[in-house]
């Protein structure tokens, strides 16, 4: 009797080992899933959208979905072998957010094959993947393929399938050509998106549906929605958002894009008197540059809070790069800016790897030659860019995390009059100064997670600065490479 009931238990171990690994069956049952995921799940419509906050569950409905389709085995739809599209942004993007997904939703043994685009198949969470064969509950397989938007639209064309997931908004030719693909099978189209870009086509042919269309259907999901967010994280995430950015991030609500750009700046806040930095503060000089256009530089310092202070700066038009080196090194001479092996550190705008016309050497090589090491590897997507210098000059609690010295008279002057222009961007005008600060701070790393447990001072200190110190050997590691 005892070896039977302990095999019994080992059955049933067995069996919540089996439960818990797969997490499909978890969210099936409703351990993950919420209410308005079930609703895009249900809808019977042949062009569904979630519009959603961070956080909210809506890029998990569209990897269950798919996973779904393609096993077979989807609760509420006609189930057969699939071929399908999952497309995003970029190809970064999919390895850390689509096929991340998927891949959590498809178990090990429903896999029959995955080939890479780069990147080894026994370890795919770490490279790109190109398709997936998964063995589905009809004895065949179905395929998951993966694209990215940044691909262009000729690489979306001539494939037959039967859906599309959109993570993220896709540019307007992609999505058209995509709707293309599933026509002659009757296929779906899905999209999981938080609208980050204001009004664009999203907004006028799903949310607005102008074209009437009655296989259109949306859903928004906020973070109220969501009732497996902790509430102590949706306060730390609300504190790092601004005050614009929250409705599109926390609501999934679109914003009319209009008027000035960064409208949360105020000169009676963010504008304040020159004092002595400490020099542990100091952190990164970034340059937007320019030969017969104006060159930008600024002087970026960080306390121990977080807040960021823009501490000297550097304009000028018509120069060469070794004027504006020259000007660099005197103004970072002055303040006692720190270097490695001998050489000033920056930031710099990645067209400065091309060559120029006046030199057989890029602008990187000429200011490595004037003994400044920049590095072009920054992040140059306008729209995040934006809204983390928003967020920046303003957060949830409207609390300022970014003051400039009054000196910086030409970095003030482009926030006081940069405005959205036509199609939701900013006009293309006096905007050197931002650019380089964009750069910037998309460095910076926003912490919404509270802390688990309370550190002294001391320890905190200490963290800080080696923690800087690694940053700045990492830095050096990497632009090095690039030279």
């Amino acid at each position: 009797m005892e070896e039977l009931l302990y095999k019994l238990k080992l059955v049933e171990s067995e069996e919540k080992k089996r439960y818990h690994d797969d997490t499909l069956a978890r969210y099936n049952t409703g351990d993950i899933v919420h209410k308005k995921q079930v609703a895009f799940h249900k809808c019977d419509k042949k062009n569904r959208w979630v519009f959603g906050g961070n956080r909210t569950g809506k890029t998990e409905c569209g990897a269950a979905e798919t996973v779904y389709l393609a096993r077979g085995i989807h609760p509420y739809k006609e189930n057969k072998p699939i071929t399908c599209w999952v497309v995003s942004l970029s190809r970064q993007v999919q390895r850390d957010v689509a096929q991340s997904k998927i891949l959590h939703y498809l178990r090990k043994d429903w896999i029959y094959k995955i080939v890479m685009s780069s990147g080894r198949s026994d370890s795919a969470e770490g490279g790109v993947i190109d398709f997936i064969l998964v063995k589905n509950v009809f004895g065949s397989l179905s395929r998951i393929g993966f694209k990215s938007c940044d691909q262009g639209r000729e690489k979306f064309q001539g494939s037959s399938l039967d859906f599309v997931w959109f993570d993220e908004e896709p540019p307007y030719d992609i999505y058209q050509e995509c709707r293309m693909r599933v026509l002659d099978r009757k296929g779906m189209i899905f999209g999981t998106m938080t609208p980050l870009k204001g009004l664009t086509w999203v907004y006028n042919e799903i949310y607005l549906n102008k074209n009437k269309d009655d296989q259109v259907w949306y859903e928004q999901m906020e973070w109220a929605d969501n009732p497996y967010l902790d509430q102590s994280e949706v306060e730390m995430l609300t504190k790092t958002l601004s005050s614009d950015e929250l409705e599109s991030r926390r609501y999934g609500k679109f914003m009319q894009m209009g008027g000035l750009v960064y409208n949360e700046f105020d000169e009676n806040i963010h504008v304040i008197e020159p004092f002595s930095v400490p020099k542990e503060w100091y952190d990164m000089i970034s340059i937007d540059p320019g030969l017969n256009n104006p060159l930008s530089a600024h002087w970026y310092a960080e306390d121990y809070d977080g807040n960021i202070y823009v501490i000297a700066e550097h304009f000028d038009k018509g120069k060469d790069v070794a004027y504006h080196a020259g000007k660099i090194k005197d103004i970072s001479e002055k303040l006692g800016w720190p270097k490695n092996n001998g050489k000033l550190c920056a930031l710099i705008d990645s067209a400065a790897t091309a060559k120029t016309l006046a030199s057989s050497k890029s602008v990187v090589e000429l200011f490595y030659d004037n003994d400044i090491l920049v590095n072009p590897k920054v992040n140059k997507d306008m729209f995040s860019g934006i809204n983390v210098v928003k967020r920046f000059l303003k957060d949830g609690e409207g609390k300022p995390h970014l003051f400039i010295f009054k000196n910086c008279v030409n970095l003030i002057s482009e926030l006081k009059s940069y405005w959205w222009g036509d199609g939701d961007l900013p006009i293309k005008k006096d905007d050197h100064c931002l650019d380089e600060m964009r750069y910037y701070l998309m460095t910076k790393p926003l912490q919404v997670l509270p802390q688990k447990k309370t550190k002294s001072e001391i320890e905190l200190d200490k963290e800080r600065l080696i923690k800087k110190l690694m940053n700045k050997k990492r830095y050096y590691k990497e632009t090095k490479n690039i030279l």
